[in-house]
């Protein structure tokens, strides 16, 4: 588990940044907004999703006791959302986000405000 301390202002910055995504990218954040909510679904940790899309090791954030089935179904549809031709600019924004971690950027994206996100989180 990986605990993040966020400032308001950071999530403010982030949630603008995401906003911006958004209006550039209609469609990309419509494949993203749909891979965070089955990960939510699945009760997957957004840890792991967010490191499956920068290509990173999700090591001890990798779901355990699940069917290969589901993390195959959960992992093709992940790749539609690596596949679209601007998925470098959602890797760049998660980038930028990084410092406030994967899950507080999954929980911008469903729509909670940046002042519901303040303060010390083990959201996973």
């Amino acid at each position: 588990m990986m605990i993040t301390l966020s400032s308001i202002d950071e999530l403010k910055t982030a949630n603008e940044a995401l906003e911006k995504f958004q209006k550039d990218n209609p469609n990309l954040f419509k494949k993203l907004l749909d891979i965070v909510n089955l990960t939510r679904a699945f009760q997957f940790k957004y840890q792991y999703m967010g490191c499956l899309i920068m290509d990173e090791d999700p090591g001890q954030n990798t779901p355990n006791f699940v069917y290969g089935s589901v993390l195959r179904l959960y992992k093709k549809e992940l790749q539609k959302l690596k596949d679209d031709q601007n998925s470098q600019v959602l890797k760049q924004t998660f980038t930028e986000l990084k410092s406030i971690g994967y899950a507080k950027i999954s929980l911008l994206v469903l729509g909670m405000t940046p002042e519901s996100l303040v303060g010390a989180s083990s959201i996973k």
